[in-house]
């Protein structure tokens, strides 16, 4: 029996309106407090001086993705061993079953075995009209070429190891002694690579078309040795062609005879006086300019004239590097502005004897040619193109010296630019000259 069982109904009523008046009174001084809280300004309460204000949650940066993890990717097996116990090496109980505890993945390659295909044509009689046939040579297309003993595989292997590898014929002739147990003669690997270059010669030929037709071509020279004589390679170079050919003369003529008289792009060039007889645009390396700028200014480190020059000349460059437009007179409008204001600060030292005359001559006798590539936003403003497509030839004149008769340097030149484009388009060049040598094409597919 509860305390409210033995209350008449009346105090009850009378306990409940005391309970609701307390109630009202302890909900008007609630209401109080928050208007002293609030400064008066409604019912919302307001934080005190003294309370710092809550910080928002820091959600955790999600991590970007990686296109590519930096671990090593497994690859797939060809084979797996797998290595286990068979007795306990304390107790010898025989042991079975288990899971793998460790996976460590070993590259190896199979020691490799030369094939000799000997190829047997028979000749079969027709007994009804009586006539003999043999099976054509021409059967052998895509396996050898011509009557070289010499598979396609091998004379791509070969061609790659004297070109991409920069080998000469005895260390290609001891490699493959050594690796595949195959002895070929110099003279033989001299005649193979006389023929990968051979088939190559028409798409050589499709390759200067190409360039011709590029909005600009990188050129430049290096020197080369054939017979003991010095003469020059010469590259001609756009983004994804390498053409190159070999010449005794250093002659201007052999670039305008290459790139011809129709060109309309721009050719990309050091300040050599010999490609001032290309008709087209030209535009001047500004590598080889601010490598000379660099070196006056260290020259005369302690001339203030010189350093302020040679970093107002520096700054106009590199305003024109930043200089972008989608407007071609816009651009062109801003060529001019950019060599007018070269001009004003070469003019008056290239008649003095400062130390910049040299310099400021160089630069107003190749005004016209500074800014093609403001202009221009597909063409570069340096030759690096064509220096990085030399490098090979220099390294190869210093590992064998050149050449040694003019079909060599013909092939040389065939070669250098038939790889030098496949690896600038990233093609496997082993395959594209097997594939060159069956008669197909992965530059010019039919």
């Amino acid at each position: 029996m509860s305390e409210f069982d033995s209350l008449s109904r009346e105090e009850l009523v009378d306990m409940i309106l005391e309970q609701r008046e307390l109630i009202t009174m302890l909900h008007n001084e609630v209401e109080d407090l928050r208007g002293k809280i609030s400064g008066g300004s409604g019912n919302a309460p307001a934080t005190p001086d003294w309370v710092r204000p809550n910080r928002k949650e820091r959600r955790a940066a999600e991590r970007k993705k990686r296109k590519q993890s930096f671990v090593r990717k497994r690859e797939m097996p060809s084979r797996r061993l797998e290595h286990a116990l068979s007795t306990c090496p304390d107790c010898g109980r025989p042991l079975t079953g288990g899971t793998v505890k460790r996976v460590r993945q070993v590259i190896e390659i199979p020691t490799p075995a030369v094939e000799i295909v000997e190829h047997r044509f028979i000749a079969r009689r027709c007994g009804y009209c009586g006539k003999t046939y043999v099976p054509k040579a021409g059967l052998l297309r895509q396996h050898v070429v011509g009557k070289h003993r010499v598979g396609v595989n091998l004379m791509s292997m070969v061609a790659y190891l004297s070109t991409a590898g920069r080998m000469t014929k005895r260390t290609i002739q001891g490699f493959l002694k050594a690796v595949y147990g195959v002895h070929l003669g110099l003279g033989e690997i001299s005649k193979v690579l006389h023929t990968v270059a051979d088939c190559g010669k028409e798409e050589r030929g499709k390759l200067l078309e190409v360039a011709r037709g590029s909005p600009y071509i990188n050129a430049d020279e290096t020197g080369w040795r054939e017979d003991g004589l010095n003469g020059y390679i010469w590259t001609f170079s756009t983004k994804d062609v390498r053409y190159f050919v070999y010449r005794r003369s250093r002659a201007g003529k052999i670039a305008k005879e290459t790139i011809g008289d129709d060109y309309e792009g721009v050719v990309v060039t050091d300040c050599y006086a010999g490609y001032n007889q290309v008709v087209a645009d030209r535009q001047v390396c500004w590598a080889h300019l601010a490598r000379d700028l660099h070196k006056l200014k260290e020259k005369n480190a302690k001339d203030a004239d010189v350093i302020a020059w040679t970093d107002a000349v520096k700054s106009v460059y590199d305003r024109a590097k930043r200089f972008r437009s989608r407007n071609p007179e816009h651009r062109k409008w801003q060529r001019l502005l950019f060599e007018e204001e070269v001009q004003t600060l070469v003019e008056r030292h290239a008649c003095s004897d400062s130390p910049q005359q040299v310099l400021a001559k160089r630069f107003l006798d190749h005004l016209q040619e500074l800014f093609m590539f403001v202009e221009y936003p597909d063409v570069p403003a340096d030759n690096n193109g064509a220096e990085r497509s030399l490098r090979p030839c220099v390294i190869a004149r210093k590992v064998s010296g050149g050449t040694r008769s003019e079909r060599g340097s013909e092939t040389k030149m065939t070669l250098l630019s038939l790889f030098g484009t496949w690896q600038a388009r990233r093609l496997d060049p082993l395959l594209a000259c097997r594939l060159l040598l069956t008669g197909k094409s992965l530059l010019f597919p039919s």
